[in-house]
């Protein structure tokens, strides 16, 4: 009968997203919609946000783009140092960002719709091996975006950063910026929970196990779909949607510590025993193996198309697409195989 309990669902979310059209359910932020890089320029006191790295108080700043039809455009935003692990000056020189957007100066630009987001950044000035697990990163998310809509979808800049605390002294780095929690709930029709902590058997047990595969794809251990880290609302590196027992969806971020990005910074957990951070480990619950052959199969649907994004991707260093594409490669044979799907991720599952 998990056929019909699946329907229904379906049939209630879409049901849903009709009665709440008005509200903007289903529509995706401007910003969103195109997966091409965006030029945009970021004019503020960077030398004090990276001295002080403040999580307590935004500097006015301002953004400009390019638009095809209006030209140059400028938005007022305020900005800050965010995050924990990157946001250590003996980390990241470069401390992520949190953009605080002036939703006056949003209408009719790219930016509509948006309030506060994300900016991953490149972590240290002039580095491109910290810019190519930047753009690993972005890859991550891609990757997830490309078998299902219930993920943070994320858009690649180029910014020139001009720093008014040194007379305007500009650098060019790459980043890329994540759709808000909020954004996310208002496209998939499912309010952002901050509930804290949660059962296995509160989430969706579809959606969870292809969480779980996910994150052997990536070669990830550092997150919790049900339990915070202290000081973390739940879940870690997880941000719950919906609130229905049994139907609610943990939706994955932050893969810096991934295989597959292989930042300079990561290091593998020392509780699983790994020897670097691109040894994987299957962290999937036992509960819910009944879901292993769809998790597998939707994966192996999109085998092409993830290849592609990577092949496609010109900002890939040839060494880093090389070693991306390897890595990739020991995933997909792991899954076409049955006695290793066993042996990997069966025997292996958390009870």
């Amino acid at each position: 009968m998990n056929w019909l309990r699946t329907t229904l669902i379906l049939i209630a979310i879409v049901a849903g997203a009709a009665a709440h059209a008005d509200d903007g359910v289903g529509e995706t932020t401007p910003l969103f919609t195109s997966n091409e890089v965006l030029d945009v320029t970021i004019r503020a006191p960077f030398t004090t946000i990276m001295r002080e790295r403040s999580k307590e108080e935004d500097k006015s700043a301002t953004l400009t783009y390019n638009d095809a039809a209006e030209g140059s455009v400028t938005v007022e935003i305020g900005i800050q140092a965010r995050g924990r692990f990157r946001r250590q000056a003996q980390v990241c020189k470069w401390a992520p960002l949190r953009l605080n957007f002036k939703k006056a100066s949003l209408e009719n630009t790219v930016f509509a719709g948006s309030d506060k987001m994300k900016l991953v950044t490149h972590c240290r000035n002039g580095s491109a091996r910290y810019t190519q697990a930047l753009l690993a990163e972005h890859l991550a998310y891609r990757i997830l975006n490309q078998v299902t809509d219930a993920s943070f979808r994320v858009r690649l800049l180029r910014i020139i950063y001009v720093d008014t605390d040194k007379n305007d002294r500009e650098r060019v780095e790459l980043g890329f910026v994540i759709e808000h929690k909020d954004q996310v709930a208002r496209r998939i029709g499912l309010d952002a929970n901050d509930e804290q902590p949660t059962t296995i058997d509160a989430l969706d047990a579809r959606h969870t196990n292809l969480g779980s595969v996910y994150q052997l794809l990536i070669g990830n251990t550092d997150f919790s779909p049900i339990r915070a880290a202290p000081g973390e609302a739940c879940c870690h590196n997880y941000v719950l949607f919906g609130a229905e027992k049994g139907q609610m969806l943990a939706i994955p971020y932050d893969f810096d510590m991934s295989g597959i990005v292989d930042a300079p910074h990561s290091s593998p957990n020392p509780r699983f025993d790994l020897r670097n951070v691109q040894d994987r480990l299957y962290r999937g619950r036992c509960v819910n193996n009944e879901h292993i052959e769809a998790s597998v199969q939707a994966f192996l649907d999109q085998k092409q198309a993830i290849y592609d994004l990577i092949n496609a991707n010109e900002l890939f260093q040839p060494g880093r697409r090389k070693s991306t594409l390897r890595f990739l490669n020991e995933f997909f044979a792991t899954i076409e195989s049955p006695d290793r799907i066993r042996r990997q991720l069966i025997d292996k599952c958390l009870s």
